[in-house]
């Protein structure tokens, strides 16, 4: 199934209240964006040229540490789809449970997709997915293993939109081979989902393949200015993992104290095992917060993280669930 979080609008539907009433947790995106700079007249005017598209690719390797070719994309999900057009469609392997466009794009265009639980079983794939660190449950996989799996599979995907609050465990600056392709999202660390924007990393014949699928110009000019700033900004990126570390931490310790456990999670969202998910979601949501659950688990509850200002809203409505 193709559900996602972010569906407030459903939840609205079916229960009322105004969005502005509602904590909306659904998602695992930072919930205190980057501040956005003034964005010159020419970003909306003209299109983005060479050069803006250099200065751009330039600021997420930069950012990145990698020597790999930097591909903007429409976010990360803008690369998902492409994915199933980079080679004839065969056996594909997703480690599972994860973020459910991999395995329903490739589906799509024709691939035999199999979901399977850890990465010895996606060994021997004509391309393989895995998410890392993984979304619900958090699951990390080291380069190294990530690295080594590259040698028995014909394309190794590696997704890792959730990884910038742990730089360590991604493979892009180290030395990958030309059957590696990394996917990073720009939105979600800086709390800009609404902007599109996400890179593929990768080289040789799979970066070519990927720039002319996307197009020339794959990324808005107010996208390339706003991430060019926010990609140079240290300072902030070391404040706002600060602030995640200790959100995350703080989250932990209220559904603790609901008798709730801790499944896994990354800096951005948590991963609970409750009773019953769909009660639990009902729960919260007489209180106006909004929780994602799964089809395939009926006792994950994943909670992003909210604002610092809507903490009590929070608070309250765990202590009431």
């Amino acid at each position: 199934m193709r559900d996602h979080g972010g569906n407030l609008d459903a939840a609205i539907a079916r229960l009322g209240g105004a969005p502005a009433d509602w904590l909306d947790l659904s998602t695992g995106i930072n919930p205190e964006p980057y501040p956005v700079p003034p964005i010159s007249g020419d970003a909306w005017a003209v299109l983005p040229r060479k050069s803006d598209l250099a200065r751009l690719r330039d600021a997420a390797a930069s950012a990145y540490a990698t020597s790999l070719r930097v591909i903007p994309m429409n976010g990360a999900q803008g690369a998902i789809q492409l994915v199933p057009w980079l080679a004839k469609p065969g056996r594909a392997a997703v480690m599972a449970p994860t973020y459910n466009e991999h395995a329903a794009a490739l589906r799509a265009c024709g691939w035999q997709v199999a979901e399977v639980a850890s990465t010895d079983a996606v060994r021997g794939a004509d391309l393989a997915v895995v998410v890392n660190p993984n979304n619900p449950d958090g699951r990390r996989t080291s380069p190294d293993a990530m690295l080594d799996l590259a040698s028995d599979v014909g394309l190794l995907v590696v997704d890792e939109s959730f990884v910038d609050p742990e730089p360590h465990l991604s493979i892009g600056s180290r030395d990958c081979p030309a059957n590696c392709l990394i996917l990073r999202s720009f939105g979600k660390f800086y709390g800009l989902a609404g902007l599109r924007l996400g890179f593929a990393l990768a080289s040789g014949a799979v970066a070519d393949r990927l720039a002319e699928l996307a197009g020339p110009w794959p990324v808005s000019g107010p996208a390339i200015e706003i991430a060019c700033a926010a990609l140079a900004d240290t300072g902030w990126q070391a404040r706002t993992v600060e602030r995640l570390t200790k959100d995350a931490a703080r989250l932990d310790d209220l559904a603790a104290r609901a008798g709730w456990t801790l499944v896994g999670g990354t800096p951005l969202f948590r991963t609970y095992e409750v009773p019953e998910a769909h009660t639990a979601q009902e729960a919260l949501a007489i209180n106006r917060v909004w929780s994602r659950i799964f089809p395939y688990s009926s006792r994950w509850l994943r909670l992003g993280l909210p604002p610092r200002t809507r903490w009590t809203q929070l608070e309250a409505a765990i202590g009431a669930a």
